[in-house]
């Protein structure tokens, strides 16, 4: 009920002066139309009214904060039906100064407890809020060549987490890829996701063990499908282009996917 009340009442305003600043140190989000743009402007103020940011460890929670992350959160649903709907599972958003360590403990096929510390850039948590380090949001102004967002990352997950498990198959719509069916949408997107992630995953072993050349994506992505849908994800928003020289079919599959608009509509 609360998240429809919150939808009653008008996004905030963002004012001219902190929107430019925020496509001047993100400049992959001004790389669109200029109505892209301002659709981008009213759902990334749409997400400021929905959601609610806190600062771990005394870390203030600005305007230029909140704004940078809702600006590059929202651009995976820009063209997506349905919007921020893709989103309303969760409301909190969790800000850590620099990366945050986390404890995990994992049981072997033994029985065996394995309990280790995990540094993290972020985190999304299925239901529940997102985790992001401020100095990796920071970050994403500089890394777009290297095709790195953690904003990006982690919301992806949440997308991918719409389908039930982040596996690296998000819901797909009635028809995707000309399927009848939810099963054959499935396996038609697994068709160019699985392949991409197994060339992907077997050049990063070759690159860690034997010393070969490095893949250009992030090898966190090898860890797993889900790892590789939001490490593409973030690839894929920031530097298109890269991404089709090396995974073109992949490319193409998220066009379809996140609605990309014809060549000078976007």
């Amino acid at each position: 009920m609360l998240g429809w009340l919150r939808r009653l009442r008008p996004p905030p305003p963002i004012p001219e002066p902190a929107w430019q600043a925020t496509l001047a140190r993100y400049p992959f989000l001004a790389a669109r139309s200029a109505d892209a743009v301002e659709r981008l402007r009213r759902l990334a103020a749409e997400f400021l009214r929905d959601k609610e940011f806190h600062g771990a460890h005394g870390f203030v929670i600005t305007d230029e904060v909140a704004l940078a992350v809702a600006a590059q959160a929202v651009l995976p649903v820009l063209h997506l039906p349905g919007g921020l709907r893709w989103y309303d599972d969760f409301v909190g958003i969790v800000i850590h100064p620099s990366e945050a360590v986390a404890r995990r403990k994992t049981v072997d096929e033994t029985g065996v407890v394995h309990e280790y510390e995990e540094v993290l850039a972020g985190e999304a948590m299925d239901r529940g809020p997102v985790m992001l380090s401020w100095q990796d949001v920071l970050a994403g102004s500089i890394t777009q060549e290297a095709g790195y967002n953690v904003v990006i990352h982690e919301f992806a997950h949440k997308i991918d987490m719409r389908s039930g498990t982040a596996d690296g198959c998000p819901p797909l719509p009635a028809g995707f890829a000309g399927t009848r069916s939810a099963r054959d949408a499935r396996v038609a997107w697994f068709s160019v996701l699985q392949p991409a992630y197994e060339d992907f995953r077997e050049r990063t072993i070759v690159a860690e063990r034997f010393g070969g050349e490095a893949p250009w994506l992030d090898a966190y992505g090898a860890t797993s499908p889900g790892e590789f849908f939001a490490v593409a994800c973030e690839a894929y928003f920031v530097n298109r282009a890269k991404l089709a020289s090396e995974f073109a079919g992949l490319a193409k599959l998220f066009d379809e996917f996140f609605r990309r608009p014809t060549e000078g509509q976007d």
